[in-house]
Parts: C-alpha cells; sequence; structure tokens
C-alpha cells in the first residue's frame, strides 16, 4: 500500500492534518501502511509529479486505482473510508 499526504509548511494546522490521519490509520492497519507526509513548500516538484494543486491532500496510489481526497482531515476515520481500502484493514 502507497499512501502520501501533503500539507504545506509547518503550521499549527499541518500538524493537526498529520496527526488526525496518523492516527486514524494507525488503529486501523498496520504500522507500514502510515502515509509518507510530503511538505510542498520542502518539495515542491514531487507536488508537481503527483499534480497536488491545494493541500491537504491525501492520496491513495496502491492497491488498485489512485484515490485523492482533499480537506482538513478533521475526521481522520472518514479518510479512511473514503480511500475504501477493499477489506484490507487489520
Amino acid at each position: 500500500m502507497l499512501l502520501k499526504l501533503f500539507v504545506t509548511g509547518k503550521t499549527p494546522r499541518s500538524r493537526k492534518t498529520i496527526d488526525n490521519v496518523k492516527s486514524a490509520f494507525k488503529a486501523r492497519l498496520s504500522e507500514n501502511a502510515i502515509p509518507e507526509v510530503i511538505d510542498v513548500l520542502d518539495r515542491p516538484q514531487q507536488a508537481q509529479e503527483e499534480e497536488v494543486l491545494v493541500t491537504p491532500t491525501l492520496i491513495r496510489l496502491i492497491p488498485t486505482s489512485v484515490r485523492r481526497l482533499i480537506g482538513d482531515f478533521s475526521d481522520g476515520n472518514k479518510a479512511f473510508d473514503l480511500l475504501d481500502f477493499g477489506g484490507e484493514t487489520s
């Protein structure tokens, strides 16, 4: 499984988004399923390659088709459900 979470800077909002997503994913998947966090200010090239236009954006690249979510992810569990892992939860 390959997940990427794009955020902008090291702001309180970015930190909250990262915490929400990580805690939801840790609770429902293995440790190695935690999204890679990418700060678009530090790595703009990667954001461009993934066609990320706004942040925060969460992308599921594997399994099956690519799925993208955009928002604050205040409900990390809802974000998890929307990514539709097809029964891959632990």
